[in-house]
């Protein structure tokens, strides 16, 4: 087996990983730069979480739909079951940034980095077989 070989058998079994990597990594940089620019601007770190998380759940929603997971079915269905996982990971980023920023004491932009690492590969294995799943009964 030749590298190309290896390397498009490599991406097609982690294909929707990587993509939802891609994806989740420009809903992050949404999250992170409007969470950022409300704590900027003196906002409480938990209110201009609950507003960032929002916008990347919004865009990720959007985008895994159509390019990575490729389902269409049953939008309406499938975008609450996504905002659960979401509002999931927004109680867990709640609580990260909470024991981070308040107990730790560490500086809220660093807290929320962290937390977006972790919160991003509950959320990956939650939305691939809750979400997304091909499914006749969702």
């Amino acid at each position: 087996m030749n590298l190309k070989n290896t390397i498009h058998t490599l991406y097609n079994q982690y294909r929707h990983f990587i993509l939802y990597g891609i994806i989740g990594g420009m809903s992050a940089g949404l999250d992170f730069l409007i969470y950022t620019f409300l704590c900027k601007l003196g906002l409480n770190y938990q209110i201009a979480n609950v507003i960032s998380i929002h916008c990347g759940i919004f865009c990720s929603f959007l985008f895994n739909r159509r390019y990575n997971f490729k389902i269409t079915d049953k939008t309406l269905l499938r975008f609450f079951s996504f905002y659960i996982v979401g509002l999931t990971g927004l109680a867990l980023s709640a609580i990260l940034l909470y024991a981070m920023i308040d107990i730790i004491a560490w500086n809220e932009i660093y807290a929320k980095l962290l937390s977006i690492i972790v919160i991003a590969v509950v959320q990956f294995f939650l939305n691939k077989f809750i979400t997304f799943k091909k499914s006749k009964t969702l």
